[in-house]
């Protein structure tokens, strides 16, 4: 086995630089989603609305992707494959009853506070990747996690003296719970082509709730409503979701939806200037909570020596970032894919838990 010593990620930092920002940008996409559906839904049921929004993202994308076809930009991503279908239904399954679950609480609560309620995805997230996908999770971000469970729970209950939940908020929380599980379907697909996963996103989510909202008599609005909810559906569901999956291969699926937190905030703003929601003490307790957890959840650092064990797989990569290091017999600068071979290795440098760094931790 190799022994290599140093840290690799200063090699490159640029990579995990890049993955923030592509967290935060999907955030502020996502941000609009609130606000402006709550205006829509004033002429578009819940069902139909996040049907839309789902078919808009799934559209816009396949105009993407034509794009680069018609500009023959040579393909540098691994497609999916037959192993992948069960995270795929799993995907598209939570997808269709999350926007359901949101639009509906939408229509029950202000959207500012529907904003704000969003980051108990995060708490989602993170509790199935550490239960069911091994992510170590360390002090500061079980830290994280609480407070914005609290914060959660200070927007969602309405009298503190009774302890009665609103439908609305419960609805939203759902909806995040869904999207919790679904985040770590994702990112088990992350290394594939993120256009190709929010096409089959798009159009499979966005299909499955327009049989629903079929079925309920839901699919009505007027044209320009339609089209708005379509061009949204593109903005902050199908470019969100891009720079979301590209985020996660290398911060992986607790980390990046803690940047992801910024998204309820950019949400709560639009909010006063478009819809003038009201502001209360709750409301600024609530984010003054999740502030401060969102601070430790970033501020977290994580590095200590740790075993690569011999691995084949097929992903977007470059050479000379410490992890691959297989030769080609003509030698390919910058991003590629094709099915590699990691040999076993043994080192030390500061990491997130993506694809590459799955192993377990002792303590």
């Amino acid at each position: 086995m190799k022994s290599q010593h140093g840290n690799i990620t200063a090699n490159h930092p640029d990579r995990a630089a890049k993955a923030v920002l592509s967290a935060v940008l999907a955030a502020a996409l996502f941000g609009l989603s609130a606000p402006v559906s709550k205006l829509l839904l004033a002429d578009l049921s819940p069902t139909f609305m996040a049907a839309l929004l789902y078919l808009g993202a799934g559209f816009g994308m396949l105009l993407v992707r034509m794009a680069g076809i018609l500009r023959r930009e040579p393909p540098a991503e691994a497609k999916m494959t037959k192993k992948e279908m069960p995270y795929i239904a799993a995907m598209v399954l939570l997808d269709i009853a999350a926007p359901i679950l949101l639009m509906a609480g939408l229509t029950m609560t202000t959207a500012s506070t529907a904003s704000l309620l969003n980051n108990f995805e995060i708490v989602a997230t993170a509790t199935v990747a550490m239960i069911f996908f091994r992510e170590p999770l360390d002090k500061r971000m079980w830290l994280a996690i609480l407070l914005i469970t609290v914060s959660s729970i200070v927007l969602s209950v309405e009298d503190f003296r009774n302890l009665s939940l609103s439908i609305g908020s419960t609805f939203i929380l759902a909806a995040c719970l869904c999207w919790g599980i679904e985040n770590n379907c994702t990112r088990m697909l992350s290394l594939k082509d993120p256009l190709q996963i929010v096409i089959i996103k798009g159009f499979g989510s966005g299909t499955g709730a327009l049989l629903i909202s079929l079925g309920v008599n839901g699919v009505d609005g007027r044209l320009p409503y339609i089209l708005l909810a379509l061009l949204l559906g593109f903005v902050s569901y199908g470019l969100s979701i891009f720079f979301y999956v590209s985020a996660q291969r290398e911060l992986g699926a607790a980390r990046t939806s803690i940047y992801y937190a910024a998204a309820p905030f950019i949400g709560v703003l639009i909010s006063w200037i478009l819809l003038r929601d009201t502001i209360t003490g709750s409301f600024l307790t609530a984010l003054a909570i999740m502030l401060t957890g969102t601070y430790f959840a970033i501020s977290e650092k994580h590095k200590h020596p740790h075993i690569h064990l011999e691995e084949t797989h097929e992903h977007r990569h470059s050479h000379g970032d410490g992890h691959h290091t297989h030769h080609h017999e003509v030698e390919i600068a910058g991003e590629h894919s094709h099915e590699h071979t990691h040999e076993p290795l043994e080192h030390t440098h500061t990491h997130m838990p993506e694809i590459h760094h799955q192993h377990t931790h002792e303590h």
